[in-house]
């Protein structure tokens, strides 16, 4: 699958290699001490992509300002790294080639992943709490990499912030989809547990990039 609109709004697939080396780790995710720290299990780190493979950069805390992020705006946000062991996998230099190529990056761009499992709380569990929202970036991925005792979660993609959705999917194993930041606008479905006495999770990676030439 391989669905392009220039470079607005493109969707791919990672390979099924890819899929096996990453998904283990999302049972290794840590709660955090933010907002929605209890049911949205993080780690975060910023990589480039180069020839050579990935490369980790030093870390340091993610920060939206609140004109972005209804939720959590303008606070200084520190998640634990990813770990090594899927760092420097195979399966994370090809989902970071496939950002980089999608939108054309240079070795030196810096792209920041965020690798989150959003576990179900009674009744719906948001998967957006900030509602149809853009990140602040260029660009941005969104690649599912598993779905466990869930309905719901579906990724909805905009034209404008005011507008009903353009695309609705929910996003199954190794699906990428992947849209300028500063163009489109995206939310997505609250999640809640198929069988009420069993606990339900949507595993993805959110990848992001704002461009050398345009950062102060």
């Amino acid at each position: 699958m391989n669905v392009s609109l220039d470079r607005t709004f493109q969707l791919t697939q990672l390979s099924g290699q890819a899929i096996n080396e990453l998904s283990p780790s999302f049972d290794h995710l840590p709660k955090t001490g933010h907002a929605d720290g209890e049911y949205r299990l993080r780690r975060y780190s910023i990589v480039q992509a180069t020839a050579d493979g990935v490369l980790h950069m030093p870390p340091r805390a993610f920060v939206q300002s609140d004109d972005i992020n209804h939720f959590q705006g303008n606070v200084s946000r520190t998640f634990e790294p990813l770990e090594d062991k899927i760092l420097f996998s195979a399966g994370m230099r090809e989902m970071c080639e496939v950002f980089k190529r999608a939108n054309a990056l240079s070795d030196d761009q810096e792209i920041e992943i965020h690798q989150i499992r959003i576990a179900t709380l009674e009744g719906e569990t948001q998967v957006a709490p900030e509602g149809v929202h853009q990140d602040g970036f260029n660009h941005i991925a969104v690649i599912g990499i598993g779905r466990e005792n869930i309905e719901g979660g579906e990724f909805l993609v905009y034209k404008n912030k005011n507008e009903l959705p353009f695309l609705s999917m929910a996003l199954e194993q190794g699906e990428v989809a992947i849209l300028a930041d500063d163009q489109l606008w995206h939310n997505a479905r609250p999640i809640k547990a198929v069988k009420k006495d069993q606990k339900g999770y949507m595993d993805l990676f959110v990848l992001t990039a704002r461009e050398t030439q345009y950062a102060v």
